[in-house]
């Protein structure tokens, strides 16, 4: 089972409310994710209220410039010191789109009623949740609070990425993983720290185990696909383009690249975009 509490201890030290911010490699994760979102949010026409659920969103990195475009955003998460964060900015941005900072567990959702939400983001509780069941309830409570033909975003480290960047920790960290560890990884998907430092209980799932996971509840894929495609790791070099039309050329290049199978197995965060029938 999932140690939720060396999750929550994890994210009292670690800043992920400014991940994406701090270097290149956040800087393009959120700039292709807001892509897909754009791409794919239900538009905001005629004044519609679209509600946005999002599920383990942390301090509202994405909460905030979603409300802010008028979508009506709950953000949820594990963190008490993420949400925290995120009731600060809510107070001092006046964000009233952001309905609510909610404590949550992702495989439990009772405190939402049935059909509540038009779109939900999961970007992080499967980075986490390490057993079956654990991420079969996460998904199935996320059919429940949807709506019909509601769409879910969800975000994911896949296997061979994960396993492989547990090589470099391997050798910068040894504290945290040892060569037992690794061939575990490599072997189940699971990684679990071995100290109290560092990213703890991760689980990487194989682009097949997610797209499945979603078809067993209820879901058919609109698209799967790698965040960064083939700039992880290039990102120094991609932010050097300072031409915005070669900018925007290497961006697209990430885009129709992005559903390869190779790409999305090897090059860091992927995405499962599906809806629920």
């Amino acid at each position: 089972m999932t140690d939720f509490e060396k999750v929550k201890n994890y994210y009292k030290h670690f800043d992920e409310k400014n991940r994406l911010r701090n270097d290149n490699s956040g800087k393009l994760e959120f700039l292709m994710t807001m892509r897909i979102l754009e791409k794919n949010l239900p538009a905001l026409d005629d004044g519609a209220k679209i509600s946005v659920l999002d599920l383990g969103g942390g301090a509202g990195v994405y909460s905030f410039p979603l409300a802010k475009k008028g979508y009506k955003v709950t953000l949820a998460d594990l963190s008490e010191t993420l949400l925290e964060q995120a009731k600060k900015q809510k107070e001092e941005d006046k964000v009233e789109n952001l309905i609510s900072c909610d404590q949550v567990n992702a495989t439990d959702l009772s405190c939402y009623k049935d059909n509540s939400f038009d779109v939900v983001l999961l970007f992080g509780p499967l980075y986490h949740l390490t057993e079956k069941d654990e991420r079969e309830k996460c998904v199935a409570e996320i059919q429940r609070v949807l709506k019909t033909g509601g769409k879910v975003f969800a975000s994911f480290i896949p296997h061979l990425a994960g396993s492989i960047a547990l090589v470099q920790r391997f050798c910068w960290s040894p504290d945290q993983v040892s060569i037992d560890t690794l061939e575990d990884c490599f072997d189940s998907g699971k990684f679990k720290n071995l100290s109290s430092n560092g990213f703890q209980e991760g689980y990487y799932p194989t682009s097949e185990e997610i797209e499945n996971l979603f078809i067993a509840n209820g879901f058919e894929k609109q698209e799967l696909r790698s965040i960064r495609g083939f700039g992880y790791e290039k990102e120094d070099v991609i932010f050097k383009f300072k031409n915005k039309n070669v900018f925007s050329k290497i961006l697209e290049l990430i885009d129709s690249t992005s559903e390869e199978k190779s790409i999305i197995e090897m090059c860091g965060h992927a995405m499962y975009v599906g809806v629920k029938k």
